[in-house]
């Protein structure tokens, strides 16, 4: 997506507390401004006054464990491989600011009876010290030097899955998390991919004013936040994520999860750098599912994607700006494969490095593309209403869904080539005011392969949070989703 340079941030107070406020916001340092957040995070449940471990809460104190930050570091983690096999041991690499013993809380995404995610396994203490400074190398970071701090054997029987490690000093003063995936490569009905490089797109640990970078944005010396001209081309998914933790655009794919395991879906996981890799082989899928913002593709992910809706596969796309940038993959210096992503984007002699740009329009895969921003969330209007997705919906023809196209969205562009389909149908279409107020429209879309597999694109960052996130629960949404993956599943 487009973005343009901010205004400088206003100076920090001593403690650099006016920063961190303005920085955990998220709408100043990530290029677009997501309406649902991270949704709720079971673990730490603000509305009820207490800390939830699944199994048991406690009272939750003014102070009691608060978000780490940027600056102080606190404490903050990653893992060397963003996804593991059950049976593989994984890799934490955490700071802890000052020194002291932590502890790290490993949890499962999913719907829990409501409680939307489970602990699985605490760790014993463990010793924590203050790791070496960032590495930067232009505008990339990198942590890849950091002392490994506990490995962790993932238990041979363990679930395939979407985990957060909670990780917690013992003081109890502060908290931050680490995504990981659990991955197998087992045949199910559905493969959900998780979107690791759009997530480390947006990524710009350390949020410290200094030398933070993401491919949309980095800091001057005097402090003022460069936009995309002065973003870095390269980052590194040696690193925490930024603030407490967590990628923006997590939430979506969460809230999908939650979802789908409550009605019994049979889901396999994986990652995008796994698609990248070639580890996912889509013939053991009846489909593959892109619950969240996935804005980031390399080569080797679009190849793989587009011969297994050739060879049956069907896609689903539940959010909007899908596979916009191009991008590539390399090693560290150490020769650790796919830690490096890498989008020069607009920057540089030649074309930009957009898909459409490149030749090869979204259009060609999705049968809709990123047209922009929503400034503000706008109803989805039904279009079709009669077609077996809208089935027991109770949607009528040009019913209004209120807040279901916000955050972007897409649309069919007439002058863009579509794929080829034997049937193609168009499922929303709403009218929404841009930024500059000019008048534009979302829409859905549907279309067969002539191989029989379905591709779906929801054209909203809306349709996931509609799903169950408290607040944006839509049953229509709800309803129709299942319709989609029942038939594609080949569910009575």
């Amino acid at each position: 997506m487009k973005t343009t340079a901010r205004q400088p941030a206003r100076p920090a107070t001593r403690d650099g507390t006016e920063r961190i406020r303005r920085w955990e916001s998220g709408t100043l340092t990530h290029a677009v401004s997501d309406p649902f957040g991270q949704g709720p995070l079971p673990w730490l449940r603000g509305d009820e006054g207490s800390f939830c471990r699944s199994d048991h809460a406690v009272p939750w104190h003014p102070s009691g464990p608060r978000m780490a930050d940027d600056i102080g570091c606190q404490i903050k983690g990653f893992v060397t491989e963003s996804a593991v096999a059950p049976g593989r041991p994984l890799d934490f690499r955490v700071t802890v600011n000052p020194p002291q013993e932590f502890t790290i809380d490993i949890y499962r995404i999913g719907h829990f009876a409501g409680d939307g995610a489970q602990l699985l396994q605490s760790s014993p203490k463990l010793m924590g010290i203050r790791q070496p400074p960032p590495m930067v190398a232009g505008r990339t970071v990198s942590c890849h030097h950091w002392w490994l701090s506990w490995r962790w054997q993932v238990p041979p029987d363990w679930r395939p899955g979407a985990h957060v490690a909670v990780l917690t000093t013992a003081d109890g003063g502060f908290r931050s998390h680490i995504p990981f995936t659990i991955r197998d490569d087992r045949p199910a009905d559905l493969l959900l991919v998780l979107p690791d490089l759009t997530w480390q797109a947006y990524n710009l640990f350390p949020e410290d004013g200094r030398q933070g970078a993401s491919l949309y944005h980095a800091w001057d010396t005097g402090g003022r936040l460069l936009g995309e001209s002065g973003a870095a081309v390269t980052v590194c998914f040696d690193r925490p994520y930024a603030n407490a933790g967590l990628p923006l655009h997590a939430g979506h794919a969460y809230d999908f999860i939650r979802w789908a395991e409550r009605y019994g879906y049979d889901l396999s996981y994986a990652t995008a750098r796994d698609l990248h890799a070639g580890r996912v082989r889509p013939g053991r899928y009846r489909g593959i599912v892109f619950s969240g913002h996935d804005e980031y593709w390399s080569l080797p992910m679009r190849a793989a994607v587009e011969q297994a809706r050739d060879e049956g596969t069907s896609l689903v796309f539940l959010s909007a700006n899908t596979m916009y940038w191009q991008v590539s993959l390399g090693p560290l210096p150490s020769g650790d494969p796919d830690r490096l992503l890498h989008c020069r984007k607009r920057q540089g002699p030649g074309r930009s490095l957009l898909w459409r740009d490149q030749g090869r329009p979204e259009q060609l895969l999705l049968g809709i593309q990123y047209v922009g921003r929503v400034p503000r969330p706008h109803p989805l209007v039904v279009r079709n209403a009669h077609h077996w997705l809208w089935e027991a919906t109770g949607a009528r023809e040009g019913e209004e869904l209120p807040g279901l196209v916000a955050g972007e969205a897409d649309r069919y562009h007439p002058r863009t080539p579509l794929p080829e389909s034997a049937d193609r149908v168009l499922l929303a279409h709403s009218p929404y005011r841009d930024e500059s107020g000019v008048r534009r429209h979302q829409e859905t879309s549907l279309y067969r392969a002539p191989s029989g597999a379905w591709v779906f694109a929801s054209g909203t960052f809306a349709w996931t949070p509609a799903l169950g996130r408290p607040g944006h629960t839509d049953v229509r949404i709800q309803r129709a989703t299942a319709n989609l993956l029942d038939r594609i599943c080949k569910r009575d």
